[in-house]
């Protein structure tokens, strides 16, 4: 409770914060497909005009909190690329490991990779932007350590490990083995490329 103005922080918080909370906890529930954007805004404790000037529309609001849940996990990923200063293919390896780790342990990312078909194309068909970021971050991570290495190669060795890591985040498997095998073709396409 804010001792000044009597509100809940989650009252305080911007609605454009609240309104995505709202939107999260509806995801994880369960109840995304059957809510409206009235729920949703009701929940938020904002008016419906609001909720659409500020997201456009249900898809918009929903690409907004993966957005923000990917993002905290892109922070995490880029800290270990920063930090890692081994094999680029085992700094690879690890950065799969994580995310795999969190598209199982985040109750949002495990929701919309198990969750119903209005959810998946967030990751799947229109998830352009996100996997762009965080191919774009391995790319330069290996062109920064192998100054050798041709640019398309890096690009293409990113875009490899990201398709393979979104595979096995909808089609799981266990993430030290995910990651062994990621490591094992990202290996191969380093030494063939330098």
């Amino acid at each position: 409770m804010d001792t000044v103005s009597g509100r809940t922080r989650a009252e305080g918080a911007p609605a454009r914060e609240r309104l995505m909370d709202a939107a999260c906890a509806e995801v994880v529930s369960g109840g995304w497909a059957e809510r409206r954007m009235a729920d949703i805004a009701t929940a938020a404790g904002v008016s419906r005009q609001t909720l659409y000037n500020v997201f456009g529309s249900k898809e918009g609001l929903l690409q907004a909190i993966v957005v923000r849940e990917v993002n905290a996990l892109l922070d995490r990923v880029v800290l270990l690329l920063d930090a890692e200063d081994g094999d680029p293919a085992h700094v690879v390896s690890r950065a799969t490991r994580l995310v795999l780790g969190a598209a199982r342990d985040s109750p949002l990312l495990h929701a919309v990779v198990t969750g119903d078909r209005d959810l998946l194309p967030v990751l799947t068909t229109r998830s352009a932007p996100l996997l762009d970021v965080l191919g774009e971050r391995i790319a330069a991570m290996l062109n920064g350590r192998l100054p050798d290495l041709d640019p398309s190669v890096a690009d293409a060795v990113a875009d490899v490990n990201v398709r393979l890591t979104v595979s096995y985040a909808l089609q799981p498997i266990d993430p030290d083995e995910a990651a062994r095998r990621v490591e094992t073709v990202v290996h191969g396409m380093l030494l063939v490329g330098r």
